[in-house]
């Protein structure tokens, strides 16, 4: 959640409650196709076709207390759906986020996570231009502080506030480490990095010292990591973009010696570019250590004299790395 926006924690199951019917019609202007689909984690729970206006008539059937996708094929909005609601969407196709909304039995629910979703997307927008990870992690608690005000209502649903409640008390919690952790990361701005000397997968080691002169941008990750893996494609276009500029990439694998195949299999298989290390006693190396990581991907930049200018910086997945290096290597 730090790093990648979010917080479509909203369709996780919410129990193994009985099926019930209800009622559910919708209103599209502007619409794609004549299909609006309906989906549970399970699959597709209902298909609803349109007359040639968009209409899409009121049709039941039967669902559990939990929540849904909703998708004119085009974008997708999230449903709470239970027995006994009798509800109807109106939407602009071209604007499916900002026009979405509901009137019915169990509109509140619904207007309610259509409002959390606009509010998570302007969100999104913000935080593409802010670096600073305890800024971004303070945006983050702001909407989920605003979303949890808005579940004091107590006309809202029992189910769905104990489910949704529950989860932005989760997701709090771990935004408050975040900050902490972010905190904790300010006190190395400015210092001399902890320095290493690791193992290349092209031979013999390399040293911090040897990448003086040059921005560094280091990725500590491991082959077993899904988070790290999913950034390697954002990292190896970042690498391809700043070609011949005065940076260096370099990914520090904290692999066990058990993985050390595995670790130069992913290298040859993936093509990973840049400097490519591995470090000599995985989460208890030197370097690890020093900076307090406990969890990966984390991402370091240092400056070209050695000192530390971010001990937590961005994803290569997002546009704020950029805009950094940008105004660094201008």
């Amino acid at each position: 959640m730090k790093k990648n926006m979010l917080l479509l924690f909203l369709l996780a199951s919410a129990a193994l409650f009985a099926q019930g019917e209800m009622k559910f019609s919708a209103k599209i202007e502007n619409r794609k196709n004549d299909s609006l689909v309906i989906r549970s984690q399970a699959g597709v729970v209902k298909v609803l076709k349109s007359d040639a206006k968009g209409n899409f008539k009121a049709e039941s059937f039967a669902v559990k207390p939990d929540f849904y996708q909703v998708t004119d094929g085009t974008g997708v909005a999230i449903l709470y759906l239970r027995e006994g609601i009798d509800l109807k969407m109106t939407m602009n196709a071209n604007d499916l986020i900002g026009t979405v909304a509901f009137t019915g039995t169990g509109e509140k629910e619904n207007n309610l996570l259509a409002a959390f979703n606009r509010n998570n997307k302007e969100l999104g927008d913000k935080m593409a231009v802010v670096t600073d990870p305890t800024e971004r992690n303070e945006l983050i608690d702001g909407l989920l502080a605003g979303m949890q005000k808005k579940l004091e209502d107590p006309a809202l649903n029992p189910g769905f506030k104990s489910i949704v409640g529950q989860q932005v008390a989760q997701q709090r919690q771990q935004v408050a480490q975040m900050i902490d952790q972010a905190g904790r990361a300010d006190k190395f701005k400015g210092q001399p990095a902890p320095l290493f000397n690791y193992e290349n997968f092209k031979g013999g080691t390399t040293k911090l010292e040897s990448l003086k002169g040059k921005y560094v941008y280091v990725d500590v990750w491991a082959t077993w990591c899904g988070p790290c893996r999913q950034q390697i494609p954002y990292l190896q276009q970042l690498e391809k973009d700043y070609h011949g500029k005065n940076i260096e990439f370099v990914s520090i694998s904290i692999d066990e010696k058990k993985n050390y195949d595995k670790w130069r299999k992913m290298v040859e298989e993936k093509q990973l570019g840049g400097i490519q290390l591995i470090a000599d006693n995985a989460w208890q190396s030197a370097f690890v250590q020093a900076f307090g990581i406990n969890s990966i991907p984390r991402f370091l930049l240092i400056d070209p004299k050695g000192n530390v200018l971010n001990a937590d910086a961005p994803r290569p997945s997002e546009p704020g790395l950029r805009v950094e290096l940008d105004k660094l290597l201008k």
